[in-house]
């Protein structure tokens, strides 16, 4: 009897199946079974509670009994039954699902070896209390779980999705499942299975899902669906962004199809577009949005029509058409402002293929080279260029259509009666990283920028600074001649006081000092070039003037040369030194005498006035906006050549033959009418005579009286004078003269060869009544000088010498104060008169 509740009595077999007294514990385990719809396992762990059963009825009676036959079946019972108990609980122990069956007090009466593994369940801990504390790490699973054994305990199903969080690595999900036992009030059937890889293959559906979705909903072209009554039954974004509303404000409302159509179709289905209908329809329409806006379209819409005949739907695409109709209007206007661009630009362009053929120019480039469109195109450039210079020319298209970039333009002839220059600038068409895999973008632009007046401008500008480098050149040879003549002329006059009309060295000196006067004459004429010479201006009427010299002019000109003079009405006044300007018209009257000698011919000289409203570019000139008065000596004389015009004004450049002239006449006159602030300019061709005019600046005021002559020192005046001069002058021989002239006066004179001399001898503390300096010297020049001795002696009187003009220093002398000007070079007597006027004046 020992032996076989021994027997009986063990509590687990191979397969772990716990058993409880008799045969509760198979049949809880054919319970949850049948729970889950396991029919087959569930009759074999039935049928293994009944044996048990029998099992245990057989044992107590064989041990009641003492049979060892029966201990024997019964043995041979046991065997069969273990056989059959590993089957059950080895095929549950086999499924992927974690499975458990607990009893009503929570005891584990099965569990297989998956709900361990996905439970992470250490080795002897229970199964529940190792999911829950895997659980434990995410609060939210914590309590879905909580939930669903509450709701198992109370004998309802449940179940949960739960969140298994794992650091630094993906969470996993599990999937828990709790069914009542029936039959076994508290009993529970745990199911636990691993949904990862589902939850993420959802995950990626959802997130294709939502871009599937988003790029309906924004994709760059609308969609919509309605039903037969036209009703909208869906709509993106894209199309209720363009209707000016949400697409909720055309589902949820009722809003119908014709209803946002500009013009609904005329006996069409309410679900149609246009008029024809049709289940394929495409078009260009109207569409008008909730707030008014419309705009263009283009749709295709497909009609599915149900199997009743009767329920439509649609499916639509719309397209607007604003942005492309902006496109190309973009398009349209942007190659319109190119072709005007091409067609006004400035400058010549052409367009040329890769054999040098033009295939296309603007109106500047024909303007330019002076020959129609049709006879320009598809012919060679190199006919376009000067024979000797359509070497340098193909060269360039060769090295640019090879990839070269050359920053530097070539200078370049082009053929033709005109003399034209040009920049040639050469680029390859479409320049640029595709262009070297377009072979069809292969060819020429071609920008030609006329150099010609340019050049011509370079050249005037170059005559015009050699104009000003040889006027400085002569203005310097000028102010040293000067010292040389003032020293000349005043030698014989001091030795004319010692030799007089009856002696025998009078004539002599006198030709000494006449020649001397004559070269003073030509000084002063280099002076004028130069712009560097004494003027007088005062305000006169130009006609006055002319009117005196006109019985001079004809004169001038001989009997075979016919004069007129056309006077302007109301002509303005001008402001110049009278002397210099009759010497201007002397001298071009003189030059059209020349160029009119043994032909005859007529002379004009017209006055008139002559505004300026913009600045006028006149050769190298340029002619500020005011009022003029212009005078215009005109001859028809044999003209000047074109190579001529440009040196005319220069000194000592001459087209008479050698001995007839000086070559510094007309020069004299650029050199004053510059000086006075006006302009000259010559027009001539040969054979078409010359017409010189001059431009002098109208003046506001009252005219001075025409005076013919400079007033005369009176013959035997006295010029004799007191008081103590300082006389302050690099140049020993005009400060001999000056000297030695003064002292026969009956001066006193203190002679000092530079600046700082002077001021040693008037720190001296000697009494000086009249300072005369000359203007240029080293180191000290005479106003600095005049300025210095100003600050000791405020009353100090100061006359300025000097070979310049005096213009040239007037704003020094204005700072001097009380300063006089006598130009070289001077006579003894204009001396004496000078000093003693300045002497007088301060007494």
């Amino acid at each position: 009897m020992g032996e076989a509740s021994s027997f009986l009595d063990t509590r687990r077999n191979a397969a772990g199946v716990r058993r409880r007294p008799g045969s509760a514990g198979a049949a809880l385990l054919a319970g949850a079974l049948q729970v889950l719809g396991a029919a087959g396992l569930a009759a074999v762990a039935a049928g293994l509670a009944f044996d048990q059963d029998r099992l245990a009825w057989a044992g107590a009676a064989a041990a009641a009994a003492g049979g060892v036959a029966l201990l024997v079946r019964v043995a041979a019972l046991r065997r069969r039954l273990t056989h059959e108990g590993a089957l059950v609980t080895g095929a549950l122990d086999g499924l992927s699902a974690g499975e458990l069956v607990c009893d009503a007090g929570g005891g584990a009466v099965f569990v297989n070896t998956a709900f361990r593994a996905l439970a992470g369940a250490d080795a002897g801990e229970p199964p529940l209390v190792a999911l829950e504390r895997t659980l434990g790490r995410d609060p939210d699973a914590r309590a879905e779980f909580a939930r669903v054994r509450e709701r198992a305990l109370a004998g309802v199903p449940a179940s949960a999705e739960l969140r298994l969080p794992r650091e630094g690595q993906p969470p996993e999900w599990r999937r828990v499942q709790a069914l009542p036992v029936a039959g076994f009030p508290g009993a529970v059937h745990w199911r636990l299975e691993d949904i990862t890889a589902r939850r993420e293959l959802e995950q990626v559906m959802l997130q294709e899902q939502s871009k599937l979705a988003d790029f309906m909903e924004h994709a760059p072209v609308g969609f919509f669906s309605v039903d037969q009554e036209g009703t909208f039954l869906f709509a993106n974004a894209t199309l209720a962004k363009w209707l000016e509303c949400e697409p909720r404000d055309l589902i949820e409302s009722g809003r119908r199809l014709h209803e946002t159509l500009a013009t609904a179709p005329r006996g069409a289905a309410p679900y149609d577009l246009f008029d024809a209908g049709g289940l394929e329809q495409r078009g260009e329409l109207t569409m008008r949005g909730l707030r008014g806006r419309r705009f263009q379209a283009s749709v295709a819409q497909s009609v599915v029509v149900a199997d009743d005949g009767r329920t439509v739907h649609t499916r639509s695409v719309v397209r607007d058409l604003t942005p492309e109709r902006e496109w190309a209007e973009a398009l349209r206007l942007s190659e319109q402002r190119f072709q005007r661009f091409f067609e006004d630009a400035p400058i010549g362009i052409a367009l040329a293929d890769e054999s040098g053929r033009l295939a296309e120019c603007n109106q500047a480039f024909l303007t330019l080279i002076g020959t129609p469109a049709e006879a320009v195109i598809g012919r060679p450039l190199a006919e376009l260029i000067e024979p000797g210079e359509r070497p340098a020319v193909a060269e360039r298209m060769r090295e640019v259509l090879g990839g070269a970039n050359p920053e530097a333009p070539l200078e370049v002839r082009l053929s033709g009666e005109r003399d034209l220059v040009v920049q040639l600038y050469a680029r390859r068409l479409g320049a640029g990283p595709a262009a070297a895999e377009a072979d069809a973008s292969a060819g020429l632009i071609l920008h030609f920028i006329d150099l010609t007046e340019r050049k011509s401008l370079e050249a005037q500008f170059a005559q015009s600074q050699k104009m000003q480098a040889v006027g400085q050149l002569a203005g310097g040879v000028a102010h040293d001649f000067n010292n040389l003549l003032t020293a000349m002329i005043g030698f014989c006059d001091l030795l004319l006081l010692r030799h007089k009309p009856g002696d025998q060295s009078f004539s002599d000196i006198m030709q000494i000092k006449q020649n001397a006067n004559r070269a003073a004459n030509l000084v002063r004429q280099l002076l004028a070039f130069s712009r560097q010479q004494t003027l007088q201006p005062r305000v006169i009427n130009v006609t006055d003037v002319l009117a005196e010299l006109s019985n001079l002019l004809r004169r001038l000109i001989g009997e075979n040369i016919e004069l007129k003079m056309i006077h302007g009405r109301d002509l303005g006044l001008v402001k110049v030194d009278q002397n210099q300007l009759e010497q201007v018209i002397i001298n071009l009257v003189v030059n059209a005498r020349d160029a009119m000698a043994g032909t005859g011919g007529r002379l004009s000289v017209v006055t008139s006035n002559y505004a300026v409203t913009a600045p006028d570019r006149r050769e190298h000139e340029v002619i500020p906006p005011g009022d003029y008065v212009s005078i215009e000596v005109i001859d028809t004389g044999v003209g000047i050549p074109k190579q001529n015009l440009q040196r005319i004004f220069e000194p000592f450049f001459s087209t008479k033959e050698v001995g007839s002239g000086t070559g510094l006449g007309l020069s004299t006159v650029y050199g004053i009418v510059r000086q006075t602030g006006g302009f000259i300019f010559v027009d001539s061709a040969p054979g078409e005579g010359a017409k010189f005019t001059i431009l002098l600046p109208r003046h506001q005021g009252q005219p001075r009286p025409v005076e013919t002559g400079e007033p005369r020192e009176r013959r035997g005046s006295d010029l004799t004078g007191s008081g103590t001069i300082l006389l302050v002058e690099d140049e020993d021989a005009v400060r001999v003269f000056s000297a030695r002239a003064l002292r026969n006066k009956g001066y006193q004179v203190m002679e000092a060869k530079n600046g700082e001399a002077a001021m040693q001898q008037i720190g001296d503390g000697s009494r000086i009544d009249l300072l005369i300096t000359d203007v240029v010297m080293p180191q000290m020049d005479g106003p600095t000088l005049a300025r210095k001795v100003r600050e000791r002696r405020p009353d100090m009187r100061v006359i300025f010498i000097s070979g310049y003009a005096e213009d040239r220093f007037k704003d020094e002398f204005d700072g001097a104060g009380n300063a006089h000007f006598l130009p070289k070079p001077f006579s003894l007597k204009q001396l004496a008169s000078k000093v003693k006027e300045v002497i007088r004046a301060s007494g």
